[in-house]
């Protein structure tokens, strides 16, 4: 019934999504948390950069954002990335578009967990002398990060979906082996299922304990 899985390698194109959305969401939670911290920021310039940002990024198609690294990046200011080899440079690319383009998703997500923590906090912390940057890293994040826990896994699965758009620039990831298998088969519905369940495989589990870790970690008000 699965015989025409014979000569392709599937596993090793959702190793390819694997890869993609591990190196996106670290690249993405540093990225947004930087965002987060530049939209709470008592400078008004970083605050209007944070805040221009994700206004701006996160209403432009992750597609634009993805050709836009390939077609804009690469082709017309020679941005490689240190690759040279087509697929290495096609990797890096998506991960670069992938990691701009949630960022702002983690960004706002963050902030929100940020305006949940008392402000009596903050106060108390600046009134002991510590300084913005130390307020935010030793008392409002730590517990920002626990309340948002939920909302963080959420964008953790809408990543590994938006790796898809990957396939635009030619990364080998699982829907571009799908669409290539659907080219050439005639198992259109086969293939199509057996994808959606390797997706179900790769988020359900993600979404199942950050659920429980959210819950776990939750701050007690």
């Amino acid at each position: 019934m699965f015989d025409f899985l014979d000569g392709y390698d599937v596993l090793g194109a959702f190793w390819m999504t694997v890869k993609l959305t591990a190196l996106s969401a670290v690249g993405s939670l540093i990225w947004g948390t930087l965002l987060a911290a530049m939209r709470v920021s008592p400078v008004p310039l970083m605050r209007g950069f944070g805040t221009a940002y994700v206004n701006i990024v996160r209403n432009i198609p992750l597609t634009v954002i993805i050709l836009f690294c390939s077609a804009g990046l690469a082709d017309v200011f020679g941005v490689t990335l240190g690759a040279e080899d087509f697929k290495i440079q096609g990797f890096r690319l998506a991960v670069l578009g992938l990691v701009a383009y949630t960022s702002a998703f983690v960004c706002e997500a963050l902030r929100s967990g940020i305006n949940t923590v008392p402000l009596g906090q903050a106060e108390a912390a600046r009134a002991i002398g510590l300084n913005f940057s130390q307020t935010l890293r030793l008392v409002v994040l730590p517990q920002a990060f626990r309340s948002v826990i939920g909302p963080l896994a959420n964008v953790l699965i809408a990543l590994t979906k938006n790796t898809t758009v990957a396939a635009a620039i030619g990364v080998a990831e699982a829907a571009y082996l799908m669409k290539t298998m659907i080219e050439n088969e005639a198992q259109t519905l086969l293939i199509g299922a057996v994808f959606a369940f390797g997706f179900v495989v790769l988020t359900l589990p993600t979404g199942l304990i950050l659920g429980w870790l959210g819950k776990r970690l939750a701050v007690k008000r």
